[in-house]
């Protein structure tokens, strides 16, 4: 049976100008967006999002930070951080695209869609509470999942993030939450250089952050066998009212910046199974897909695509989702399962 899948989109996410050779361009968004419009026609309900509200953005930004981004409109380029250009117009798009993710929660609360793709840049998985970072302004997610468990009255929330960047911002945030588990798969040797497996929480969330560092020889088939053996505990035991994607794509074996060797079926292969996982809850636990990485236009639509069509069809047998891992997959999954066995999330 299908599911009804909501998009949010906005032209004006395209105004976020970062310069003609910077990875992250407005291309991508609009080669989203015409995308959508030749593939998808009226299989999918569209929004237009709103900025986010002061006091939803305080929740995980400082006060200095969010002053700092309102004050690039003064400016046709600023520089952020190294890495992280912004444009007269880049504060409109930031606020937009943490707006959008908190219409997302709102409209799977309010029960109008069962999936939601926020297709927004910049992204922000990499974004800290006081400064922006690795192409990152606001922390999109966070403030989302904040928003959800703050205003909509949710107590648990589980986000994965399979961008191939290790999203050290989501990880700092939530590092010592105990109502959000964080799920990590990324390049160690990759920017921003972070997510060790022993780094597994604090405090009362000690074991609600899962770390798993990839080997640049993995194959579609070794992420399915390690997200089948090690998310979907981790979900159930966590039992969350809603899971959140931080929906890189940059681990393409065709993304200029990642060194991966993925193709678009591996991520039509991972969201069969969250989804599987989403559903097997009475009510069905809500699920949310933000954008982060994939810098090749192409590759991200592509993928993008098989991520939606596998949302609108809300297939959920993965009894042929598998294939034979590596040694080198089934040993890490071991060495995973052994660090978080004393969480019991494993058992």
């Amino acid at each position: 049976m299908g599911l009804t899948v909501g998009v949010t989109r906005d032209e004006r996410f395209a105004e976020h100008k970062t310069g003609h050779f910077h990875p992250e361009h407005p291309r991508r968004i609009l080669e989203l967006y015409r995308m959508i419009d030749r593939e998808f026609g009226e299989d999918l309900i569209q929004f237009r999002p709103e900025p986010a509200a002061m006091e939803d953005m305080e929740r995980v930004h400082t006060q200095a930070h969010i002053r700092k981004i309102l004050k690039t409109a003064e400016q046709h380029i600023t520089s952020l951080a190294p890495d992280t250009p912004a444009s007269a117009r880049s504060y409109m798009a930031a606020w937009l695209a943490a707006g959008a993710c908190m219409q997302g929660v709102d409209l799977l609360a309010d029960n109008r869609c069962d999936a939601f793709f926020a297709l927004v840049r910049p992204p922000g998985h990499h974004a800290l509470p006081d400064r922006p970072a690795g192409f990152c302004i606001f922390n999109n997610i966070a403030v989302a999942a904040r928003y959800a468990l703050a205003r909509r009255g949710m107590n648990r929330v589980f986000i994965v993030d399979w961008d191939v960047h290790h999203g050290n911002g989501l990880n700092d945030i939530f590092y010592e939450d105990e109502n959000v588990y964080y799920y990590s798969t990324h390049d160690l040797m990759l920017y921003p250089y972070s997510g060790e497996p022993e780094q597994t929480g604090a405090g009362k969330a000690l074991g609600y952050t899962m770390n798993i560092p990839i080997s640049r020889h993995f194959r579609d088939n070794d992420m399915v066998h390690v997200y089948r053996e090690t998310l979907l505990p981790a979900v159930r035991g966590f039992c969350p009212d809603m899971v959140m994607v931080a929906a890189g794509f940059d681990g393409h074996s065709h993304d200029p910046i990642g060194r991966n060797r993925f193709s678009e079926d591996l991520y039509t292969r991972l969201i069969r199974l969250i989804l599987a996982v989403c559903r097997e809850r009475e009510n069905n636990t809500p699920l949310f897909l933000a954008l982060e990485g994939g810098y090749d236009t192409l590759a991200l639509a592509g993928c993008v695509k098989g991520v939606l069509r596998e949302l609108v069809r809300g297939r959920t047998d993965i009894s042929q989702n598998q294939g034979e891992p590596s040694q080198e997959a089934e040993d890490l999954v071991r060495q995973i399962r052994k660090i978080h066995q004393p969480y019991g999330v494993m058992q």
